[in-house]
């Protein structure tokens, strides 16, 4: 049975009461994680991943330590679906809504015959992308590979491998999890999405474990440089990624 993983503060319970019904509402059994609450990290533990000289480097501000907290909390869910026996899991934020039945959702993705190793079921703050890959799976849903992967981390698929990747790949972390996510092709995964996405934000509640972002020390200079390389190496790996996918299912 595929598992679902609630990442929530135990402050949080106003939003844990409001997911646990959500989830009910629909027959669906979750696994609450405890997120990390990054102001209440000691020194050591905070840089046990997190690199000051990674994010010199990879972005254009210091992380806040809500930053770090969130980021330590999605390797916490990637650790659990890496040792789990399933060969996927799923993790949500508790600040979604249920836009359609999810468990329709969980078996559709139980019954692709397409490789995929991360699929993104909401989208940040409900925004769009331009679509640059559909592939229709039934009358319902389809995959699609936008031009650039999208973010946010409301709610997302990940298989057995690719949390094992995550977390190979995130032993040092220096930019925001869902952005790192983003340059998919250093963590060695590959991101869809699938489209109408079951999940979004509620957009009543602020971010919890993501907030707080730092102000101060910004570089903007060095943003700019990083946009332009981004953009550069998402054109290609996108594209590689849409071919490789076009010839699987050619071939199937």
């Amino acid at each position: 049975m595929t598992k679902i993983y609630l990442i929530n503060l135990e402050k949080s319970t106003q939003r844990l009461s409001q997911s646990a019904s959500r989830l009910s509402a629909q027959n669906i059994e979750f696994e609450r994680l405890n997120a990390i609450l990054g102001k209440s990290l000691l020194e050591k533990e905070k840089f046990a991943h997190y690199s000051k000289g990674l994010n010199e480097k990879q972005y254009y501000y210091n992380l806040s330590d809500a930053q770090i907290g969130c980021y330590l909390s999605h390797r916490k869910a990637w650790e659990r679906i890496a040792s789990s026996n399933e060969p996927f899991g799923i993790v949500l934020e508790d600040d979604f809504v249920l836009n359609s039945d999810l468990k329709r959702a969980i078996e559709t993705i139980k019954g692709l015959d397409v490789p995929w190793d991360v699929i993104k079921l909401a989208a940040y703050n409900n925004r769009t992308r331009p679509i640059a890959f559909s592939y229709e799976i039934d009358n319902e849903f389809k995959l699609v590979i936008h031009n650039k992967p999208m973010s946010g981390g409301a709610a997302t698929a990940i298989t057995k491998e690719a949390a094992q990747r995550l977390l190979d790949t995130t032993q040092t972390f220096g930019r925001p999890c869902d952005t790192d996510i983003q340059y998919f092709w250093e963590r060695g995964v590959e991101v869809m999405s699938l489209l109408p996405y079951p999940v979004s934000q509620d957009l009543h509640y602020e971010s919890t474990i993501g907030d707080g972002t730092n102000k101060q020390h910004r570089r903007p200079i060095r943003r700019l440089w990083l946009q332009l390389l981004q953009k550069i190496q998402n054109h290609y790996y996108v594209k590689l990624q849409i071919t490789k996918f076009k010839r699987h299912v050619k071939s199937y």
